[in-house]
């Protein structure tokens, strides 16, 4: 829980696996907060990503949690906490 409201703190965040994985790149992520009901398939090269830049992966109950943690009406499978 604690990592879904991390997500709902943050003045500036990103919400699914694309937007995530672009921040990740770019070198703008303090933390990524990935579901674990997530499809693992999908979430590869961000993980991958994550491992590479060093970022910190924690883990959300599950999508519709941080879909909400996140402001949106769905789930996520994805979301992060930005440099601010």
């Amino acid at each position: 829980m604690a990592s879904a409201e991390a997500i709902s703190r943050a003045r500036k965040r990103t919400v699914g696996i694309r937007q995530t994985l672009k921040a990740v790149e770019q070198g703008l992520v303090r933390v990524v907060v990935v579901a674990k009901d997530a499809d693992v398939r999908l979430l590869g090269d961000l993980l991958a990503s994550c491992q590479r830049q060093g970022v910190t992966v924690t883990y959300a109950e599950s999508m519709k949690l941080l879909g909400e943690a996140s402001g949106i009406k769905v789930g996520a499978a994805a979301a992060a906490v930005l440099e601010e």
